[in-house]
């Protein structure tokens, strides 16, 4: 079942669509090692330091990038998210053009309050808009659309990177009977 903005697609874009749908995974070797820069990331941006939230979402990348067989996706964060009445932007991919290499851009603070925005909604942004890269480099789709498969391919990718605390903690221990 599709998007309904699936009938408004042309016949090569709804391939595209198609193909898309149906990659629910990526191969990723390695996430064990992978985890302490998500680790590294989260603090990062808990301390509100805009640069170190940088320097950790390239080395997160960059390790992604090699894990997964891809060029290096370039990144910037940012400090308050763009706003406007549909709502706030959290991150944003751009294509390579012109010369100039595929880049993530994401912002580390909330638009109305300038909260700092929530690890893991974080780090699921970061994911999403690789997701995209990952679209071209890795699929070799020729686009990249959100279809089912690709928020499965992204929640598959935060469900490796990023386990909720109940999978990480053992269960709780219980007084034994008597």
């Amino acid at each position: 079942m599709a998007y309904a903005y699936y009938n408004r697609l042309t016949r090569a874009q709804q391939r595209i669509y198609r193909q898309s749908d149906a990659v629910t995974s990526v191969p990723l070797p390695g996430t064990a090692s992978l985890r302490p820069l998500v680790a590294e990331l989260t603090e990062a941006l808990a301390s509100g330091e805009r640069l170190r939230t940088q320097a950790a979402t390239l080395g997160l990348l960059a390790s992604l990038s090699g894990h997964l067989g891809v060029s290096p996706l370039r990144a910037g964060v940012l400090a308050t998210r763009p706003a406007r009445r549909w709502g706030e932007l959290h991150g944003l991919y751009t294509p390579p053009r012109q010369g100039r290499p595929a880049r993530v851009t994401l912002w580390m603070r909330t638009a109305r309050r300038h909260d700092i925005v929530k690890p893991k909604t974080f780090v699921r942004t970061l994911l999403h808009e690789l997701g995209h890269y990952l679209d071209y480099a890795l699929l070799k789709l020729g686009g990249s659309f959100h279809t089912r498969g690709f928020f499965k391919r992204e929640s598959f990718l935060v469900r490796l990177l990023y386990p909720s605390l109940e999978a990480e903690s053992p269960p709780p221990s219980r007084p034994k009977l008597q």
